[in-house]
């Protein structure tokens, strides 16, 4: 995770070829587990699942958390709370990545004014699930790599996803139709320095070297155990994604 770094211009700022799959407005986001001021109270903002990661993006510019990221390979312990009084909400933790803004882990809830919270959460999982199956993440989250200048508007094709979707899997945008406010999309120069949705096997994070550019002339898998990043083979396009269920039981660690 990293704090304060995916917000530019009064919008959200991505990676390039990183990809906006489901936006949402009026979202509310409560911390735990943390004392410094960026986690105390109840923030109110925009929340963006990517096709890497989910971001936050408040909507008090004098809230001291401005944004908030949440790479895929940082959560853990996942969960969509159904109660029997009151709305739906997601819970999980999300562990911090070095020199990200903070130590540790911190406890996050996210309720959805507007209802969806169900449908998001699914899909938040069902991404981080088909990432985790092929890039598998590591016990501690590489370090934080702060994205690149300049930035500039991103392309319209930036904000939803293909129509084909990924490997089979399309979004709910049923649920979530909008798209963010044209001219608060902003790109960084820099490629996203974990793997995403649309990654594919030809995933080249800073650092990567000759022996992953063999894996990937043969076909086999590499690790590089100091970086933490990986090359896989692409998945055969027939493979059968993992269910809800699988997905919220993994409970990302």
């Amino acid at each position: 995770m990293s704090l304060n770094t995916a917000h530019a211009n009064n919008g959200v700022l991505i990676y390039a070829g990183e990809g906006i799959m489901l936006f949402c407005d009026h979202v509310t986001m409560e911390f735990s587990g943390q004392d410094r001021p960026e986690f105390k109270g109840v923030k109110t903002g925009r929340l963006y699942l990517t096709t890497h990661r989910m971001i936050f993006n408040s909507q008090n510019l004098k809230d001291p958390l401005l944004s908030f990221s949440f790479p895929f390979c940082t959560m853990k312990d996942v969960e969509l709370e159904q109660p029997m009084f009151g709305a739906n909400f997601i819970k999980g933790k999300v562990r911090a990545q070095k020199d990200g803004g903070f130590i540790g882990e911190a406890k996050f809830k996210l309720h959805f004014k507007h209802g969806g919270a169900i449908e998001y959460g699914q899909a938040m999982l069902e991404a981080a699930g088909r990432v985790s199956r092929n890039f598998p993440f590591p016990d501690q989250p590489p370090a934080y790599v702060p994205p690149s200048g300049p930035w500039q508007n991103a392309s319209p094709p930036m904000y939803a996803p293909p129509n084909g979707g990924y490997y089979g899997w399309v979004p709910p945008t049923n649920a979530f139709p909008n798209a963010p406010p044209a001219d608060s999309v902003y790109m960084s120069d820099m490629p996203p320095p974990y793997p995403g949705l649309n990654t594919g096997g030809g995933y080249q994070p800073n650092g990567y070297n000759s022996k992953a550019n063999e894996a990937a002339a043969v076909g086999t898998a590499y690790y590089d155990p100091n970086t933490h990043y990986a090359y896989v083979p692409p998945p055969y396009s027939n493979d059968a994604p993992p269910s809800y269920e699988e997905s919220k039981d993994k409970k990302f660690k």
